[in-house]
């Protein structure tokens, strides 16, 4: 076997994914950009969300999770066998369907299975162009930092590392444990900070992993998330401010925000630039969900290539350009060549 170049660390989610009215999202309290989780143990009516969309008869089921998403971007660039993904799931059908997945996108997928507790899921809820995930973490919330020790030939092989912010709820240990090691090791630590929840509800796990990392990546509604909960004196659109204060004086962190259509800001200590984003006809658009799962994954896969930085942010918004054409987190059947 081919050793993996790049770990990816995150929560593993079956995408149970249907188009709604804004009538539903107004019926459980849902906004149109947002993600959330919900608790299988408790009574929140969200719960009935799974078997309506399942009724709903359009459903789609997309194999998902954000970080394993990245992990099948990457994998689409890279090739098979470059790419390593770990999380938890039940052993179900959900997870076989999700292992079949990652094998046929060339990801070596090292799974800690719960015999007793089932496969992740997260509805997907697509209203026009936006996406409101609701999500059961299940076995998914399960992980513990040993099963990365059962495999830390892989780990001490790869060259990066890139984490879901998803994971900061499910186990900041397992994160810390592999950023600990790529900064001892001078390698790159790539996180994402997933959601406007996380920075919002889990500051402290936050701050309790940033410092390992080399490369942050967020949308404008999760740095906006990251103003509010660490009380930034600027403006809660002002994306460069926020990057700043990622960086916080660091020689070795970059910030990428990504902003939609408008143009990506990228802030390190050595300086600040914007890259547009490709255009892309209206018509061409078939799905947002994944997008950003899929510029970190161009992104992960420029830096493993050696590329600098700016063809990697490039290299993010030609394989998010290329995602949005397809249905769910996914990519083009044929092999495309990235190009400048």
């Amino acid at each position: 076997m081919s050793s993996p170049k790049i770990v990816c660390l995150g929560n593993p989610l079956l995408d149970i994914q249907a188009t709604v009215k804004p009538e539903y999202l107004a019926q459980y309290e849902l906004k149109a950009n947002d993600a959330i989780l919900v608790d299988a143990q408790s009574q929140d009516p969200k719960l009935k969300i799974y078997d309506e969309l399942v009724e709903l008869g359009n459903a789609k089921f997309v194999a998902g999770g954000a970080a394993q998403n990245t992990a099948r971007g990457a994998a689409y660039v890279l090739g098979k066998g470059q790419v390593a993904y770990f999380g938890s799931v039940g052993d179900d059908k959900f997870s076989a369907k999700l292992l079949a997945e990652n094998e046929s996108a060339g990801v070596t997928t090292l799974y800690q299975v719960q015999p007793e507790i089932g496969t992740g899921k997260c509805a997907a809820l697509i209203t026009g162009h936006n996406r409101s995930l609701v999500t059961d973490l299940g076995a998914a919330n399960h992980f513990t930092p040993d099963h990365l020790d059962k495999h830390w030939d892989v780990v001490e092989k790869a060259d990066l590392f890139y984490v879901g912010g998803f994971h900061l709820t499910v186990s900041p240990e397992a994160i810390v444990k592999l950023g600990k090691y790529a900064q001892e090791n001078k390698k790159p630590f790539v996180m994402n900070l997933s959601a406007p929840f996380i920075p919002q509800f889990f500051k402290s796990a936050v701050e309790q992993t940033l410092p390992y990392t080399t490369f942050v990546i967020a949308n404008e509604s999760e740095a906006e998330a990251y103003a509010e909960s660490f009380g930034l004196p600027c403006a809660k659109d002002d994306l460069v401010a926020i990057a700043r204060h990622i960086v916080n004086g660091s020689n070795e962190r970059t910030v990428i925000f990504t902003h939609g259509l408008e143009p990506t800001v990228v802030v390190s200590a050595k300086g600040e630039f914007t890259r547009a984003v490709r255009p892309l006809a209206e018509n061409k658009i078939v799905d947002t969900n994944g997008a950003g799962d899929a510029f970190a994954a161009g992104f992960i896969a420029g830096l493993a290539q050696g590329r600098p930085l700016e063809k990697c942010v490039d290299m993010g918004q030609w394989l998010a350009a290329l995602s949005i054409q397809e249905l769910g987190p996914s990519y083009p059947s044929e092999k495309l060549e990235y190009q400048a």
